[in-house]
């Protein structure tokens, strides 16, 4: 840590002195602070164990130092203990973040931590959900040039973070963008619009020797350095836009894939078309054995190089998100399509205020694969025409409607078919039918309340007797009412619960106070134990009965 402060010091001063030369020694500091706690007792039937700690917290404040083209910031964060669900390794407190940068009209280079993606992330994206509970920020330097209007090249190095350390793995990158509509000067007013990318990530790891327990004696060659490239366009016409993006990745044993040489690729499409009332977006995937991380033997979701985007919904309702769908980087072929029309107001189906229709559905499988052999080999063969097992698949149907000025209604259907591997577990398909109302009242210019109810019903059963441990399993029903009081304040009450073939009472009570920048909340009830997902990364989420608290604030 000693050290942390005095580089840290020496960075501020350096920047300071640029200032200075300059002539610029104003600047404003700004920052935010955030401090989420809980207390958890013993819940046999829903399943949450007994906290020693007997209250968690997690905390964090944020201080960003700008003065014209310079910056320099810092995190100090606290994990005393951490909160349910987040790594015991987090488990401290101390400067976990630190950076200076000067950003200018052609040069901006950054120096400390820092966060950045390459194209949509598959080779490459350092960034940070604190809600997740992972950063994978880089400790190093990063260099961006714009030579001309419409491109950028980056160049960047550093170690990923990893808890209170780095990991032992060094990422390198590169990576070049060119508007052609910002270069030639003919398409500067053109319908037709186009952007190219690449980037090439390289990481590089020590050697070391991985023990087989079956073959002690066998000893793998492992690359020290394993590449990435990527090249992408964004293609556009009128209303037309069309994203397409390849990645592949050279020979990468490790123990997300068994050891295996089998290089990894990954393809996204994405088609859209817009216009005034109406638009509709196709999405395709392919992945096959693109996890790719600086240390070989390394688990979970930490030390990640690159990001895969998940292709499905994702659905904000409590029962929609239930069973979420987590990317599956070791392999899988996806397809989404997405509508969404507005029937005009006056009109019969319009209504008085016009009636907004979204359909969505999605299907994930698995690949089509023929075993090759174990650790040490190629792994498989996959084919990109065939699919393998279902892994997910959903539809949803939602309609919102304003009844009056101050009445709207929203109403929500969906099936979806969810298979337990992809979380680890082996058990039939989950068949779900989903329902969901929202009711919103503005009552005048201070009050408004809002109404939920939800229902699912699903073949999932819960029965330890026969190995179906999942709290999430049976028929359920919920209700949620929410109400804004003035500016200041807001009270919600919710209860789930699972009144066939299921087990568990979720209720929870909350109350929140907003002054300005600053919002307090306080909240009391049960937490289902389940997954948490955002954007197709996932955390485990245990069980909790307790008081939960939560208060940021900005300056």
């Amino acid at each position: 840590m000693k050290t942390k402060v005095i580089l840290l010091a020496a960075m501020l001063m350096g920047c300071f002195g640029a200032a200075r030369a300059q002539g610029i020694m104003g600047g404003h500091v700004t920052g935010n602070i955030q401090l989420d706690g809980q207390m958890s007792r013993e819940d046999t039937v829903i399943g949450a164990d007994d906290v020693p700690e007997k209250l968690l917290m997690n905390a964090r404040a944020d201080i960003l130092y700008t003065n014209g083209a310079f910056s320099a910031g810092l995190r100090f964060e606290m994990y005393q203990n951490p909160l349910l669900g987040f790594d015991p390794q987090y488990k401290g407190q101390g400067l976990a973040n630190y950076f200076v940068a000067y950003n200018g009209e052609r040069l901006s280079v950054t120096a400390g931590n820092f966060y950045d993606q390459f194209g949509s992330g598959m080779i490459l994206r350092a960034y940070e959900d604190r809600y997740l509970g992972l950063d994978n920020a880089l400790l190093g330097f990063n260099i961006q040039y714009r030579p001309v209007n419409g491109v950028v090249l980056k160049a960047l190095a550093g170690k990923q973070r990893i808890y209170w350390g780095y990991g032992d793995g060094l990422v390198r990158g590169i990576d070049g963008e060119v508007s052609l509509n910002s270069v030639i000067k003919a398409l500067n007013d053109s319908k037709f619009r186009m952007t190219l990318g690449a980037g090439f990530v390289s990481k590089y790891e020590a050697d070391e020797n991985i023990v087989f327990p079956d073959n002690p004696e066998y000893r793998l060659n492992l690359p020290l350095n394993v590449g990435a490239g990527a090249v992408r366009m964004d293609l556009g016409y009128g209303r037309w836009n069309l994203q397409a993006e390849y990645a592949r990745k050279g020979q990468d044993p490790s123990i997300m894939n068994n050891y295996i040489y089998r290089p990894g690729e990954a393809l996204m499409l994405n088609l859209t078309y817009s216009q005034r009332g109406f638009s509709a977006n196709v999405q395709a995937k392919h992945v096959d054995n693109m996890s790719f991380k600086t240390v070989r033997s390394q688990t979970g979701e930490m030390l990640y190089i690159n990001y895969i985007p998940a292709i499905n919904k994702q659905h904000t309702y409590a029962f929609l998100s239930m069973y979420p769908y987590a990317t599956q980087v070791a392999g899988e072929n996806g397809v989404q399509a997405d509508l969404m029309y507005r029937i005009k107001k006056d009109t019969w189906l319009g209504g008085k205020y016009g009636t907004d229709i979204h359909l969505n559905g999605s299907v994930i499988t698995g690949l089509d694969t023929s075993y090759i052999g174990g650790a040490g080999t190629d792994g498989y063969t996959a084919s990109w025409t065939s699919f393998g097992e279902l892994y997910y698949a959903d539809i949803s149907l939602e309609v919102a409607r304003k009844l009056s000025k101050s009445v709207k209604l929203t109403a929500t259907y969906a099936y979806q078919l969810f298979n337990p591997v992809v979380e680890g577990h082996a058990s039939d398909l989950y068949h779900n039918h989903v329902v969901v109302a929202d009711v919103s009242w503005k009552i005048n210019k201070k009050h408004s309340l809002r109404f939920e109810g939800e229902w699912m019903g699903s073949d999932s059963r819960y029965d330890p007797a026969h190995g179906h441990t999942d709290r999430r399993a049976g028929d359920w029903i919920m209700g949620l009412v929410e109400w804004n009081i003035g500016t200041h304040w807001f009270v919600s009450a919710s209860d789930q619960y699972a009144y066939n073939d299921g087990i568990g009472n979720y209720y929870n009570l909350s109350v929140g106070y907003t002054l300005g920048a600053s919002r307090f909340q306080l909240g009391y009830g049960k937490q289902r134990e389940g997954l948490l997902c955002i954007g197709g990364v996932c955390r485990q989420v245990p069980a909790s009965n307790g008081l939960t608290f939560s208060l940021t604030t900005s300056f």
